[in-house]
């Protein structure tokens, strides 16, 4: 069922919290062997919660626009019970005193907190095998990876435990995992959703967004959790127009750019097509499709492998086994110095590991404008090209979501740059700062089984309402979301 269809059901009493919530975990326990998406299932909290909607329903309360709706919630956002590991050991056992913004926000709108999802470390990953709790597998095809870092949250929703999750976007981490899996991800603009409560990765890229089975869903999630929260100094004051209302409505002379890049060798011949398809459907729709040029998209994994890094050093130095963090055994003749590096090599796991020497290199004495400041100027120069397509009248550039289908678990394991590259055509919404949204938009046929793919729309900053508008035009000319994985 779809968010829409779950509020219904509850508020007009055809069902109830509680008959929503126990199917959602009767079907995680099905399937959670084959797949693993899950790292911890709250039963007793979100019976809880079902049952206080069902009652306050009872009492002819209004209940919010989430009402019984089922939520599962990626391990790097703070909950005030359960766990918050970020999928490593360094937090294996770390108890959140509070709950983030984003989160609090869907609860008070009626939502079950349904469980906490995998992820790669830290959300430094593209396929959720950098999990220290074991990889996510892709409902699809179990034998394959479900795309990271949010792969445990795109995971669960394409198999059908919740309507919604969310997930973190850092380089497209929530759009990569949702082409890879069949569903809709939503990266918001930078600023638009509340980072308060999410454990750092790189903080001017961070981005909390949901994942959902369709566009209005995704739509619902962002009205529930946009705002500006006084907790976080980069959370924007504009206000969101309310989305889930004109979702419906067509965009008079829709322009949608189609960049020269997107069409790169490195692309796979299935998602080639099924872009070019894509391509298609709007120009059927009486779009009016143009050529563009971001010249400078080719320096995005480049820039974005300095400046991402470079700010998790940062972010990850609070982790040291004294402040934050599992502390290793003491040890008779061990200095501090000894126990901060033993309890950090203990708690990490080899990609963290990599990315923080990646990271102190770049911002050390003698390299910083080497590497850093001339990373931040390809990332203006990237902006600029989104800008500059924007400017002529362009609403959304539209690209593949990511080069390939679902790749086999493992098959990139010990080739990190083959895996960096699975961000080609997401990391620039990210150093521009812009909303981008991954819908599906075919399939791969590969070795007997179906692989989803999916593509993306880009449009200018603060504008996710034209985004969702011209992904909605998309999704109702075409029938792959309504297609789920079984397991």
């Amino acid at each position: 069922m779809t968010i829409a269809e779950i509020v219904d059901a509850v508020t007009s009493k055809r069902a109830s919290a509680m008959e929503i919530t126990n199917h959602s975990l009767a079907m995680i326990d099905r399937a959670e062997p084959k797949v693993h998406a899950f790292l911890e299932i709250f039963h007793d909290q979100a019976r809880t919660q079902a049952k206080d909607i069902d009652a306050r329903i009872a009492r002819g309360e209004t209940i919010g626009p989430l009402a019984g709706v089922p939520i599962a919630l990626k391990d790097n956002m703070c909950l005030s019970y359960g766990r918050t590991t970020c999928a490593s050991r360094i937090l294996e056992n770390f108890e959140s005193p509070y709950t983030a913004t984003a989160v609090q926000k869907l609860i008070d709108a009626g939502a079950v907190i349904i469980g906490k999802t995998n992820l790669d470390e830290f959300a430094m990953g593209s396929s959720c095998e950098h999990s220290a709790f074991g990889p996510t597998r892709n409902p699809w095809d179990t034998d394959r990876v479900p795309g990271g870092s949010s792969g445990g949250s795109a995971a669960a929703v394409a198999y059908g435990a919740v309507p919604a999750s969310l997930g973190s976007d850092t380089g497209g981490s929530i759009r990569q995992p949702a082409a890879l899996t069949g569903i809709v991800g939503i990266k918001p603009t930078y600023g638009r959703i509340s980072r308060y409560g999410l454990v750092a990765f790189a903080s001017s890229l961070d981005q909390i967004g949901p994942f959902t089975r369709t566009v209005e869903d995704g739509a619902r999630m962002l009205d529930a959790m946009c705002g500006f929260d006084p907790l976080d100094a980069t959370s924007t004051t504009l206000e969101l127009p309310q989305l889930t209302g004109e979702i419906d409505q067509p965009i008079e002379l829709l322009t949608i750019g189609v960049p020269k890049q997107a069409r790169s060798d490195a692309v796979h011949p299935a998602v080639a097509k099924a872009f070019n398809d894509a391509v298609n459907v709007y120009r059927s729709l009486g779009a009016n499709v143009i050529d563009i040029d971001l010249a400078h998209s080719e320096l995005g994994i480049a820039a974005y492998y300095i400046v991402a890094p470079a700010e998790a050093s940062s972010n990850l130095a609070r982790f040291d086994g004294i402040r934050y963090g599992r502390r290793a055994e003491m040890k008779p003749g061990m200095s501090l110095e000894d126990l901060y590096a033993q309890s950090r090599a203990e708690g990490f796991g080899d990609e963290v590991k990599r990315r923080i020497m990646l990271g102190t290199y770049a911002l050390s004495s003698g390299y910083y404008d080497a590497y850093y400041t001339t990373a931040l100027k390809a990332r203006r120069r990237i902006k600029d090209d989104f800008d500059r397509a924007f400017d002529k009248g362009v609403h959304a550039v539209l690209m593949p979501s990511a080069p390939g289908p679902a790749f086999r678990i493992g098959e990139k394991t010990n080739d990190p740059l083959a895996l960096y590259l699975e961000d080609l055509f997401t990391v620039g919404a990210n150093l521009a700062g812009l909303p981008g949204i991954s819908m599906p938009a075919g399939f791969a046929e590969i070795e007997g089984k179906q692989l989803p793919i999916g593509v993306q729309l880009i449009s200018p900053a603060y504008d996710e309402k034209t985004m969702l508008r011209a992904a909605r035009t998309f999704e109702k000319a075409t029938s792959f979301h309504n297609q789920c994985a079984l397991v």
